[in-house]
C-alpha cells in the first residue's frame, strides 16, 4: 500500500520530531551531568518530554490521516496546522531552557501568552478533532 501525501509528511514530521527528541535528551543529560543537583533546567526537562510525545502523537495522526475521507489538501492543512504547534511549544520550551530565564512560563502570565494559548487550543484540539473525525467518517463506511 502506498502511502497518502498527507500520511507521508506527518510520519517524516514525526521523524523529525523523534530526533529532536533524542538531542534534546543529550542535551538534558549533560544537564544533569553538570549540575550540583542533578537535575537539568525544567525547560530542557519538558522540552524532552514534550517533543518525545509530540513525535508519537504525530505519528498517530499520521496514521488517521493515512485512512481519513477528508481530501489531500484538509488533511495536510489540519496535520499542519497541529504540528506547527507542537514544533512551536518544543522550540519555546527550547528557548526557555537556553535562556534559564523562568521555570514557569505562565507565572506571571504576559499578555500575549492567553492569546497564543487560545490559538494553540484552537489548533491542536481543532486541528486532531478534524483528522480523528475524517478517519471516523471513512472507517464508518465499511461498517455495514
Amino acid at each position: 500500500m502506498t502511502l497518502t501525501v498527507a500520511a507521508q509528511i506527518g510520519l517524516i514530521a514525526a521523524g523529525v520530531i523523534f530526533l529532536w527528541a533524542l538531542l534534546l535528551g543529550v542535551w538534558k543529560y549533560a544537564q544533569i551531568t553538570a549540575s550540583d543537583d542533578g537535575t537539568a533546567h525544567i525547560y530542557v526537562d519538558i522540552a524532552h518530554r514534550a517533543a518525545l510525545m509530540y513525535s508519537f502523537a504525530t505519528a498517530m495522526l499520521a496514521v488517521f490521516v493515512q485512512f481519513s475521507a477528508w481530501s489531500t489538501v484538509v488533511n495536510v492543512i489540519a496535520l499542519g496546522v497541529v504540528v506547527a504547534f507542537f514544533v512551536g511549544a518544543i522550540a519555546s520550551y527550547c528557548l526557555h531552557g537556553l535562556l534559564r530565564d523562568t521555570t514557569n512560563q505562565f507565572h506571571p502570565e504576559p499578555a500575549s501568552l492567553r492569546a497564543s494559548m487560545i490559538a494553540l487550543i484552537v489548533g491542536e484540539v481543532g486541528g486532531s478533532a478534524l483528522i480523528v473525525l475524517g478517519f471516523i467518517v471513512e472507517q464508518a463506511g465499511t461498517w455495514g
